[in-house]
């Protein structure tokens, strides 16, 4: 017993010894973690080198862009031909995925040698030859008759036009092994984004940001990007932690000062760095007794596969002896205990080194999605990473310590090169099929330069009809005259009171002007309308709106005082003078009784009398579209026109007398507020109305009413897209197919979050956690797809509105018999004021519409409250002209 715990301790001391002796004679070769983080954050540096068009030409890192724009998500079907080209034969194989809607892949392959003179030869014979094969493979697999998808996988650069000459056949991808295995993984488990491959060579690809890569074009979605990691270091980066094994093994090798990663790293330079220190420690007496064979000397004789055999748990140390002694060497146990030290040193090393390029790629993927932690896949091939019994685990623990903020998965690969290119040409073919849909939606939405001509004809028909008294009932567009005769001038003065209702706050303000300096000063207050308040009585809430200014005359100090007064009140009202208005219909949620078909201004003034404080002279009665133009007339006397264009949408203009059949007198001008929303309740622009536009009106508080409202307003363009996003999620092209109880939730996509999802400045990412917020859980792929149904409906949007616009324009230049007319639009509105596109889109359709009109656009302050005051003001101005006449 005594003997056998001796023979113990003599062979722990003795490999103990053995080890520190070969850890002093490769001490350059061990790195600790502080080196690791660095190399980190070096093939960091590079990373962005490769990305970017000015250096990536001098990067060692190419960073190659492979124009696989997806991965898997499961719903790929289908029969497709994968080539994989390399070697001394190849293999054809006919892949079927998801057979019977299951994630299931079936294939049958079959190998072709590849002859020395055709492999030698040129590119044309190499094609014609694998041509040849292919019609072969197909005419005894019976798919003549088929048109497939094909994916070819190979490491040389060739043209590929051959193939479709000789044969039908769809080449949809070009793919290389590591695109291969990261593609295999990911179609079982969606969370792969990466692929390694730690075989004869190695390299790695991830899904970078679009906005990131600046040799391709767009900044949309996401592309895989090939690193060719193994040319790392090629520019002197490693140079400090590089051996004079390394060195000596570069200059043997057939590429020297090419791929210095690679070859401190990869099956088929690691036997070779095994065997150049054992003849190194050999020579200097540490192993062997000094004795070297003619084998030891022979570059190649230690293999990759010996290396991984000597490292066994167990059979190791019996494997290295036997390797040994097939080297024609004689070793001792200290030797094989040495030796078997030396080859783990190596390869853990590559493992090392590959994990802190590993990591560093992890972190980046996590930047670019700002999250605190990732969670993710790698996808690995390669004969070192499956046949070495140690590398797995060396590999996934270093990862694990450098990014502990990664929470990593790795998944082996099967058959990653050829499934692989099969699983690219499936996605290629879904993402064909799907964007062939998509843009069959978006094209709905794309309107036609003749379209929008048609739009703008039809309109200025509408405008005619709505003036004539003869049609005038019948009309869409109302053409209600609001008996606001005037522009400012600049010598209004005085204070006046304004009040504007438009929604569920009311405002009360004062407004000084003071004359020839066009100086206004505003106080206001705002007071809540009640639900209750809202769909009450009639009586009730006209007793709240004196209520709320009776509080703002106390709090102004004003009580007792008499103040002319201009009310904006923001719904459809028909006017017979300008402080007399009829409640044509309640919108924006009211429904108080007894006020439509009455006059407001005789309501309000009925209100006053019961609350018997104060006496106010009530001058006006506006809608916020005049208020908008009076607004920034008091700035430009050029302005004769106001759009509002936000939650509702209308328009005011200033139209010749003459022209108004519903009012008497031809002299001078008088504002016409157009009440556009209806234009195309006859009907008559049903030809570009969509689907999704139905559905919306139909589910509306207005069923037929307002139809270009609808199709141009910030209140409805978020619901045609859930519309929109609700069929394409039905068609499975969204969300993964399923529709969320958020997404059938009417209104949940308001104006607001198109306007965010069109911000330029906003990355893919902030457009999924707006996405996230909304229940929807997205894809970069599915954000993509939003953001583009966003923009065709608000597109069509600004289009359809600058076609009217431009009508109205046209009219005025021809009703002043100008060959060119300069005029300024007053604007106001959320959708025009916030959405990055619409006011640009807008104006470019007028100017196209109406080339010889010179439109300024100029955005309103405040229009329904000043106003509301302004109109005032120049009522009040005109009146005293009346007087002194």
């Amino acid at each position: 017993m005594f003997a056998v715990h001796l023979m113990a301790f003599y062979f722990s001391k003795l490999k103990e010894d053995q080890i520190k002796k070969v850890d002093r004679f490769l001490y350059h070769m061990r790195l600790s973690d502080d080196t690791l983080l660095d190399i980190m954050r070096r093939f960091r540096a590079e990373m962005e080198k490769g990305l970017a068009k000015d250096t990536n030409p001098t990067a060692a890192v190419k960073m190659l862009p492979t124009f696989v724009r997806a991965i898997p998500d499961g719903s790929e079907n289908g029969e497709f031909l994968s080539l994989d080209l390399g070697g001394s034969k190849f293999r054809v194989l006919k892949v079927q995925v998801a057979e019977e809607g299951k994630r299931h892949v079936q294939m049958e392959s079959q190998f072709y040698p590849t002859p020395n003179e055709i492999i030698r030869g040129n590119g044309t014979e190499l094609f014609e030859y694998v041509a040849d094969c292919l019609a072969d493979f197909m005419k005894t697999k019976d798919l003549k008759h088929k048109k497939l998808p094909l994916g070819l996988t190979f490491s040389f650069p060739c043209r590929q036009t051959k193939l479709e000459e000789d044969m039908d056949v769809d080449i949809l991808a070009l793919v290389n092994d590591t695109v291969g295995t990261m593609m295999t993984c990911a179609y079982d488990d969606p969370y792969c984004e990466v692929g390694v491959i730690i075989g004869t060579g190695t390299n790695a690809c991830y899904m970078e940001d679009m906005s990131n890569i600046d040799l391709v074009e767009g900044d949309e979605g996401r592309m895989c990007i090939n690193t060719e990691w193994g040319a790392f270091g090629d520019d002197g980066a490693l140079e400090d932690i590089r051996t004079e094994f390394d060195r000596e093994l570069d200059l043997g090798s057939l590429n020297p000062g090419k791929q210095m990663f690679e070859k401190m790293i990869s099956g088929l330079y690691l036997g070779e760095l095994v065997r150049l220190i054992l003849l190194k420690m050999a020579k200097a007496g540490l192993l062997f007794g000094g004795e070297k064979s003619s084998a030891l000397h022979t570059k190649g004789k230690i293999e990759t596969w010996h290396v991984a055999a000597m490292e066994k748990y167990k059979e190791g140390l019996a494997n290295t002896r036997e390797i040994l002694v097939d080297l024609g060497l004689e070793p001792s146990e200290a030797d094989c205990i040495a030796v078997q030290h030396v080859c783990t040193i190596v390869s853990f090393r590559s493992a090392n080194l590959c994990a802190a390029a590993l990591a560093a790629i992890l972190t980046r993927l996590r930047e670019n999605k700002k999250v605190e932690r990732l969670r993710t896949t790698v996808g690995v091939d390669g004969t070192l990473y499956k046949i070495h019994p140690q590398y797995p685990k060396r590999l996934h623990k270093v990862v694990r310590k450098l990014v502990p903020s990664c929470d990593v998965r790795f998944l082996l690969s099967e058959s990653g090169s050829t499934k692989g290119a099969a699983m690219v040409t499936a996605v290629a073919s879904r993402v064909q099929a799907q964007r062939k849909q998509i843009d069959k939606v978006l094209a709905l939405f794309r309107l036609t330069q003749e379209q929008l001509v048609d739009v703008q004809a039809k309109m200025r028909a509408e405008l005619e009809y709505g003036l004539k008294k003869k049609s005038h009932g019948l009309a869409t567009v109302r053409m209600l005259p609001t008996y606001v005769c005037g522009l400012p001038d600049g010598t209004e003065k005085g204070k006046f009171l304004a009040l504007d209702l438009g929604g569920t706050n009311f405002r009360v303000l004062l407004v000084k002007i003071r004359s020839g300096r066009r100086s206004v000063r505003m106080y206001n207050k705002i007071f809540a309308i009640p639900l209750e308040i809202m769909q009450g009585t009639g009586e009730e809430l006209f007793d709240h709106i004196v209520q709320c200014i009776a509080d703002f005359l106390d709090y102004m100090g004003l009580k007792g005082v008499s103040l002319p007064l201009g009310f904006t009140f923001s719904f459809p009202c028909r006017q017979t003078s300008i402080d007399k208005g009829t409640l044509i219909g309640w919108t924006k949620g009211f429904k108080a009784t007894d006020c439509e078909g009455e006059d407001v201004v005789d309501m309000l003034r009925e209100a006053i009398k019961r609350r018997n404080e104060f006496d106010l002279d009530i001058v006006a009665v506006v809608n916020d579209t005049v208020g908008t133009m009076m607004t920034c007339g008091y700035e430009d006397p050029n302005c004769e026109i106001g759009l509002i264009a936000g939650t509702g949408s209308n328009m005011c203009y200033m139209e010749d007398m003459r022209n108004i059949e519903m009012v008497e007198g031809d002299e001078g001008k008088m504002c016409i507020n157009t009440e556009w929303g209806g234009f195309g309740d006859n009907g008559c622009i049903d030809d570009i109305r969509t689907r999704y536009d139905t559905e919306v009106d139909e589910g509306s508080l207005n069923p037929g009413k307002q139809r270009y409202e609808k199709m141009t307003s910030g209140m409805y363009l978020g619901e045609i897209v859930r519309q929109i996003l609700i069929d394409l999620t039905k068609q499975g092209l969204l969300f993964r197919g399923q529709i969320s109880e958020r997404l059938r939730t009417r209104g949940i996509f308001e104006t607001k979050f198109l306007s965010q999802i069109e911000s330029d400045r906003l990355a893919l990412l902030q457009v999924r956690t707006i996405l996230q917020q909304l229940g929807l859980d997205s894809t970069c792929e599915d954000s993509i797809v939003v953001k583009e149904v966003c923009g065709a409906v608000s597109r069509r949007a600004a289009q359809l509105c600058g076609a009217g616009l431009a009508a109205i324009v046209e009219k005025r230049r021809e009703d002043q018999g100008l060959e060119h007319l300069r005029i300024t639009v007053g604007v106001d509105g959320t959708l025009y004021k916030l959405h990055p596109h619409f006011s640009r889109i807008l104006q470019e359709t007028v100017k196209e519409l109406a080339p010889r009109c010179d439109v300024t656009f100029m955005l309103s302050e405040d229009g329904s409250g000043k106003g509301a005051a302004l109109i005032t003001a120049v009522a009040k101005r005109l009146q005293q002209a009346q007087k002194d006449n």
